[in-house]
């Protein structure tokens, strides 16, 4: 999971994009709403229609200036809107969200996606899942592009943790923002592929990533579809399975200076606290599973393609609705995913949230 060149293309267009979209493209750091667990967004963009993967929202305005809440229903919205550095918990200042929300006549709650970048669990920021959150605008479906504490700020399983508590804050002020807390989605790619897997196996069922003291601990973080782009699933086994592949130089996880050890503050060959990142394991005791859509290269020599087919496996057998896309040729954070994988995977959580 190391900087790819792709990677690099993805944060130079996002820097282009903020240009156009304005407070979207920042990251929540700069501009963070007051640490209130429930407060209201510092900064809101307008639009007159979606916006689409090229474009977006370019008038600033007052918050909810353009939506009316419905008792009961959803909140309508003339214009889509964008609310920038939102904080859904107030242990660290990492921890805001981006919220996209589509136009919405207000008959009824709109779903909503949580987005979860990647980045090695080191780096990375919410403005990179931009060009996703604007797809899922056009499909009538919220995005809500998280923020979560990175390994140089706080190890294993912090991050986890805090993705699990903006699902808890998006549920809790639900009625805020007109979404349906019965139709939420998670889409994540590289460590956020794992995020979003763990969001999967873990929502019917107490975990070390549960976190009451970031707050809104009396809602589900469950949610009711899963995409995982190039994901791992389990730090235990990245290394014998990258032996199997044809990579003449693939990565090292299980060393005291790869990413996902630093993620776990100790080396993953020898750390107690690997064996709970294996997410298939969660999958014995889970009772409520939501549908899946794998997506990884046969070429990815970063976090080989035995991961997403180690969990595709182990839902096939509890009997979950689960599809696996392998792309040939592709690599990590390869190009063709946006390219072949965007359309479809917008369609899928559609489709399993009702949009």
């Amino acid at each position: 999971m190391k900087t790819t060149p792709r990677l690099a293309v993805m944060m130079t267009a996002l820097a282009l994009t903020t240009v156009t979209l304005g407070a979207c493209g920042s990251s929540g750091s700069d501009t963070t709403s007051s640490p209130d667990k429930t407060s209201s967004p510092d900064k809101t963009s307008s639009a007159a229609a979606p916006p689409t993967s090229k474009g977006g929202p370019t008038t600033d305005s007052p918050d909810s200036a353009d939506s009316t809440e419905s008792a009961g229903k959803g909140v309508a919205r003339t214009t889509s809107e964008i609310k920038t550095g939102v904080a859904y918990a107030d242990a660290s200042k990492a921890q805001t969200l981006d919220l996209y929300l589509p136009i919405s006549d207000g008959s009824k709650p709109v779903p909503v996606v949580v987005l979860i970048h990647g980045g090695a669990f080191k780096f990375g920021s919410s403005a990179m899942e931009a060009a996703h959150a604007e797809a899922l605008v056009a499909k009538g479906i919220a995005a809500a592009s998280v923020n979560y504490r990175l390994s140089g700020e706080a190890t294993f399983p912090a991050g986890a943790q805090d993705v699990k508590a903006a699902v808890r804050w998006l549920r809790a002020n639900a009625a805020t923002y007109g979404l349906d807390t019965d139709a939420v989605g998670a889409w994540g790619e590289s460590a956020g592929g794992w995020m979003a897997n763990m969001l999967g196996v873990t929502g019917d069922q107490p975990t070390v990533f549960d976190d009451a003291a970031l707050g809104n601990a009396d809602q589900s973080s469950a949610v009711q579809a899963v995409v995982s782009w190039f994901g791992p699933t389990d730090f235990t086994t990245m290394d014998a399975q990258a032996d199997q592949t044809k990579c003449s130089t693939p990565d090292v996880h299980n060393t005291a200076d790869s990413p996902e050890s630093a993620w776990l503050g100790e080396a993953v060959a020898t750390s107690a606290k690997a064996k709970q990142t294996s997410l298939p394991t969660y999958l014995a005791t889970a009772t409520a599973l939501p549908p899946w859509y794998l997506a990884h290269g046969d070429s990815d020599c970063q976090v080989t393609a035995g991961q997403s087919a180690q969990l595709k496996t182990a839902l096939d057998a509890k009997g979950v609705a689960a599809t696996y896309e392998i792309l040939a040729g592709a690599k990590h954070g390869d190009p063709a995913f946006d390219q072949t994988q965007l359309a479809p995977t917008v369609e899928f959580l559609a489709k399993a949230l009702g949009a």
